[in-house]
């Protein structure tokens, strides 16, 4: 692996996206919690201090941060559905990894994932195709339409259980 920042690569949104796409990326978010179980069944207290890379996040960090965006990302698509192109609130992910919360035990995060991803993926499994094209303005990255964003998400879970498994070494 060349590339520890990026180690499935960045994000490529296709130039048109299919109904079967979308389908493959719910599948992936639906995927990500028994996958994150599988990667750390077992890990022991100094594996989750460990990092993939310099300066890189610890394992424990990482669990946190994807509860943390996942969270952020499920009331985004809510606010999309709800409103008329909303515009989201950003935050400060490289802080919220520093807050004392993000010292818990994974176990927290991980059942905070696992049931997120439960009501995420209920959520996205019903939404119509006009749903689907409903948007939210990010003010640094602009407009984004919940297709878009499922994408976006499902690359964001395999991106970080990529990092968690090269620092566990599995």
């Amino acid at each position: 692996m060349t590339d520890l920042q990026y180690p499935i690569g960045q994000f490529q949104l296709p130039k048109e996206v299919t109904s079967q796409q979308v389908k493959e990326w719910i599948d992936d978010i639906r995927l990500l919690p028994m996958q994150l179980a599988e990667a750390l069944n077992g890990a022991s207290e100094q594996a989750l201090v460990k990092t993939y890379r310099e300066n890189g996040w610890t394992v424990k960090q990482l669990v946190h941060h994807i509860a943390d965006s996942h969270m952020n990302s499920y009331i985004r698509f809510k606010l999309a559905l709800t409103e008329d192109v909303p515009t989201i609130k950003p935050y400060n992910e490289a802080e919220w990894a520093q807050l004392p919360d993000s010292a818990m035990p994974v176990a927290t995060s991980y059942n905070l994932i696992e049931n997120l991803h439960e009501r995420w993926v209920y959520l996205l499994s019903n939404l119509k195709d006009e749903q689907l094209q409903r948007a939210f303005n990010h003010p640094d990255s602009g407009l984004t339409t919940l297709e878009q964003a499922i994408g976006l998400y499902a690359w964001h879970g395999k991106h970080h259980l990529a990092h968690i498994q090269f620092a566990l070494g599995a």
